[in-house]
């Protein structure tokens, strides 16, 4: 599985953006996708999850509430959108597949995209 992201870009404090995940690769639809992100001098931080058909999302409790993850098997797409924004979420944000279910664990992800950066500005 190859995965891209996009969608990112840099926007005012309480604003939204909708990043996308790009996948390849037939068996897309077996493989749970994780948002992750990182800024400057952090740890990847996991942002949250979603399972393989979609049915099942997790997310970081801090987030909750703002950021909502979906996917479409048909399009081999996942989907972060984030509303709210505030000045902490800058960082640039990674996808991520792995067969496991609910995993939070960064390195247990098998497949990377490259990121995408998120700047929110006060």
């Amino acid at each position: 599985v190859q995965l891209q992201a996009s969608g990112g870009g840099s926007v005012q404090a309480g604003g939204s953006l909708r990043l996308s995940c790009a996948a390849s690769g037939r068996t897309f639809s077996s493989y749970a996708v994780g948002w992750f992100r990182q800024a400057p001098g952090n740890k990847r931080e996991f942002v949250g999850a979603i399972s393989w058909s979609g049915g099942s999302t997790y997310y970081a409790d801090s987030l909750k509430g703002r950021f909502t993850i979906s996917r479409d098997n048909a399009r081999n797409m996942v989907y972060l959108q984030m509303g709210s924004l505030k000045p902490d979420d800058t960082a640039v944000y990674y996808c991520a597949a792995d067969r496991s279910w609910p995993e939070l664990r960064f390195a247990e992800y098998d497949y990377w995209g490259q990121g995408t950066q998120v700047t929110v500005s006060s």
